[in-house]
């Protein structure tokens, strides 16, 4: 019999460069969604998330991640993407699109901003016509899509999957 010896709490596994990815959200309708995407970004070494709207966080459910990266507030999104767009960032919409690519088959490129929708309205219009690609993930049960928070974190986990070393 195999003898487990319960450790927690490790320390995080160790990045050989800085991860070039980016998390950004328009203004969510819960707060308690912001602060799971911050502790799930900081968690997976993300340098940056930006955010849209009146947000408190809530550092109990966030587990102060917002002290591990650079975690911005801004009045809107779309100037921002542009900004990012035109310094060379693609820009990847976490989406259910006419044209999304099944997260399980996509190449997320290594520089990017992963753009999070709503939690109700998706990615709007706006925004869409920004986007570079735009990735879903697929469900199996209830015909909806995934918790924005809980979407935002297999996102983020796909991608450091893929780029395990940053």
């Amino acid at each position: 019999m195999n003898e487990f010896v319960h450790l927690r709490h490790k320390p995080p596994t160790e990045l050989t460069r800085q991860r070039e990815l980016i998390l950004a959200c328009p203004e969510m309708r819960s707060n308690v969604n912001v602060a799971r995407m911050i502790r799930a970004a900081a968690c997976c070494g993300v340098q940056s998330f930006i955010a849209c709207g009146n947000v408190k966080i809530d550092p109990k459910i966030s587990r102060n991640g917002e002290q591990y990266l650079d975690f911005q507030i801004r009045r809107s999104l779309p100037p921002v993407l542009k900004k990012l767009k035109s310094e060379g960032y693609p820009l990847v919409g976490l989406e259910q699109t006419s044209n999304s690519i099944n997260i399980h088959e996509y190449a997320f490129p290594q520089r990017c901003v992963l753009v999070v929708g709503h939690e109700r309205r998706g990615i709007t219009e706006d925004i869409l016509k920004l986007l570079d690609a735009t990735v879903e993930i697929p469900v199996w049960g209830m015909p909806y899509s995934y918790n924005a928070a809980t979407a935002t974190t297999m996102a983020l986990y796909e991608y450091c999957r893929q780029f395990p070393a940053g």
